[in-house]
């Protein structure tokens, strides 16, 4: 599970430093780093997206071994990069290797309004990973016309034909993931997880046959393949060596094998190895193995995630994109915050929530202040903020969890520049000194309590089925918003002043408690069209929370609504009846989550989380137009260079920043092409 960057509330900055402790190895060698001090963290923007680059801190303290599992680590991240394109949609490959053929070859007029209008759409497709909006899932729009594609394929030699043509511009497969309700969402997502002829009966019909051995420890059934019909019959394209996929899994396989021989210690070498035979067999039960010994693996300096992971891009949340993110342990913010872990059980102890839900005994939750060192797939362009794995719920209740936040990334983000949206929609100047005094430490707070002790809260009630069978298409977004609410519910209390995390309990809660609404109920509108839907999960469960307290409050005037000079704020009058309200709210989620309750989480996200007041939307986007700074962003990786000897042998890794998006698109594209066009 993971946390997204949430445009509207302020993201940690985070000061670094880096300390030795590592494996003991005589004399080791360190890699040297090119990275300039004066570092621009910015690279471009266009459309609704900002580019930035990302430094890795504490790079040159690690021994050229540790450097070396973080190389293959990364190379194996990439190597598989391909299929999270493949997964989005079937024609994604096809497309983009056409389009990027038009770029790299066409010798045309190069400052016409078409050509521009062109460059502008094969940057999306490279930062959505596909021809569908990251977030919205809408498909994208060219704003040229498809004669002046076909002028482009002519001149370029370069062929694009049929549906992959048409469909750039037709209105088929509009919505990658289609959260709707009363639909079928299977049929109507374009998301290649599912066959053409797949329906929502199909798929619940199919795993409702499906037993695990164990009903205690249920498998991830679903999660790394295919669903597909041929002759009336169903069936599961597996992703492995040998199947879906299968060429590029060997090539993640490869690198796998050579991180496993750098390994810091016995534990990790052994989850690596599981994950090797779960990408060799397709396995189930080794996918659970390899979690079990993943979670347990916690000392170390490296880490990494891999594989077919989160399910928010499937309508039914059963198949797991691909992602990877390579992680360097940040030695100091990491010993700060592991006292959230350490009182993990006073946080259940004293939740609202019912008895019966609440576990008695969590264990193995760690968390660490991770830099980045390389990402792909589902984390890359667009990366999360936060993680918290495994997502099997008994994984979870009987061995742990990892929880991380991404320390360099939000660093970035904090340093890439602002804009002054915040004044734009803060109520009043009480609330703005609130934000720029203990808004980044707030948001960090949030991202640690919603990781470490919200994902890992709370129990299912006996013989109750996972979520994504009982809540099925609500699963995602019920989840993240019970996490969000831990997160909320705990900010606001004298605690984390006792454990040393705060100054001031009231401010940072009050601070954090005036940014989700503001965020919930309005500045996130920015990244909708004017009469869309909210259909992406995390925006989903913002509005949700936000939008039932508003409403529960109105009696007591909780969150009043004001209107001043024409613009529309919301103002909290009472933040101990906001931190009760929050409080009720979690309670009833856990209820519906422990007790699979479809109905009530159909009503609660129907109710609060789709629809969008139409004038405050439209206001939003007219005061937003003022501001020129995109309203997403995400980045490029650091390029690790391995130099070697006459033998082969690496003798240093270097850390160097790509100059532009396009030129690293490009070269992902010419040196971790290991897929065809189709699947």
């Amino acid at each position: 599970m993971k946390l997204r960057f949430i445009f509207g509330l302020a993201v940690i900055a985070l000061g670094f430093t880096s300390c030795n402790n590592k494996m003991s190895e005589a004399k080791p060698e360190l890699a040297t780093v090119e990275q300039s001090e004066a570092f621009d963290y910015n690279v471009e923007q266009f459309s609704d997206i900002k580019i930035l680059r990302y430094q890795i801190p504490g790079w040159e303290n690690l021994t050229l071994k540790e450097q070396k599992l973080v190389y293959y680590l990364t190379q194996a991240g990439l190597a598989g990069r391909d299929i999270m394109w493949d997964q989005n949609y079937r024609h994604n490959l096809t497309i983009r290797k056409a389009l990027e053929n038009i770029y790299s070859n066409y010798q045309g007029d190069k400052n016409s309004e078409d050509w521009k209008a062109f460059e502008v759409y094969l940057k999306r497709v490279w930062f959505s990973n596909g021809i569908h909006h990251h977030y919205s899932n809408d498909k994208l729009k060219p704003e040229f016309s498809s004669d002046y594609l076909k002028e482009l394929l002519t001149a370029t030699n370069t062929s694009l034909e049929g549906e992959a043509f048409d469909v750039i511009f037709n209105a088929k497969d509009s919505k990658k993931v289609n959260q709707g309700k009363g639909v079928d969402n299977v049929a109507l997502s374009a998301v290649n997880f599912y066959g053409s002829n797949v329906t929502n009966k199909d798929v619940e019909r199919f795993y409702k046959g499906k037993q695990s051995p164990n009903p205690d420890k249920p498998l991830s059934f679903g999660l790394n393949s295919q669903l597909i019909k041929e002759n009336g019959t169903l069936k599961e394209r597996v992703y492995r060596s040998g199947g879906l996929y299968g060429a590029a899994i060997d090539e993640i396989i490869k690198w796998l094998a050579l991180a496993e021989g750098v390994a810091e210690n016995e534990s990790q070498a052994k989850a690596l190895g599981l994950l090797i035979d779960y990408y060799k067999t397709g396995d189930l039960q080794t996918w659970d193995d390899y979690n079990v010994a993943w979670t347990a693996a916690t000392d170390g300096n490296i880490d990494y995630i891999n594989s077919f992971i989160e399910v928010y891009n499937d309508p039914l949340g059963y198949r797991g994109s691909y992602e990877t993110i390579v992680q360097v342990k940040d030695f100091d913010m990491s010993k700060k915050m592991a006292v959230l872990s350490e009182n993990a059980q006073w946080f259940e102890d004293s939740s609202p929530l019912m008895d019966a839900h609440k576990k008695k005994n969590v264990v193995g939750v760690t968390y660490k202040v991770v830099n980045v060192a390389g990402e792909a797939g589902d984390a890359s362009p667009s990366t999360p903020i936060g993680v918290n794995l495994p997502n099997a719920n008994w994984i979870r209740a009987a061995v742990g969890s990892k929880s991380v936040s991404l320390g360099n990334i939000i660093h970035a983000y904090n340093n890439a520049g602002s804009t002054g949206r915040l004044k734009e929609f803060v109520h009043d100047d009480e609330e703005l000194k609130l934000e720029e005094e203990h808004g980044q430490l707030a948001d960090k707070l949030h991202t640690a309590l919603h990781e470490v002790i919200g994902h890992a809260s709370g129990q299912l009630n006996p013989d109750v089925g996972e979520t994504k069978e009982t809540l099925r298409n609500y699963a995602s977004t019920l989840e993240e918003g019970r996490a969000d609410l831990v997160g909320l519910y705990y900010l606001y209390n004298p605690k984390l002043q006792e454990l040393g995390l705060v100054e001031d309990w009231k401010k940072v809660g009050q601070a954090a408690y005036d940014g989700y609404i503001r965020n919930g109920l309005m500045t996130q509108l920015i990244r909708l069209n004017l009469g869309d839907d909210v259909e992406e999960a995390h925006m989903r469960n913002r509005q949700w929370v936000s939008a039932w307290a508003f409403e529960k409050g109105k009696a007591d005037n909780v969150i009043e609504k004001v209107t001043r000079d024409g613009k529309t704020y919301f103002n909290i009058t009472d933040y101990e009846k906001l931190h009760a309200l929050f409080g009720d709210l979690l309670r009833e989620t856990q209820r519906i989550k422990s007790e699979g309750d479809y109905a009530a989480v159909e009503a609660l996200v129907e109710g609060y989380g789709v629809k969008v007041d139409q004038a405050v939307h439209a206001e939003v986007l007219e005061r937003n137009k003022q501001f020129t700074s995109a309203p997403y962003s995400g980045f490029v990786n650091p390029v690790l260079v391995a130099e070697t000897d006459d033998e082969g042998e690496i003798t240093a890794v270097k850390v160097t920043q790509p100059e532009t998006f396009v030129g690293q698109m490009l070269d992902y594209s010419k040196h971790y092409n290991f897929l065809p066009e189709v699947n």
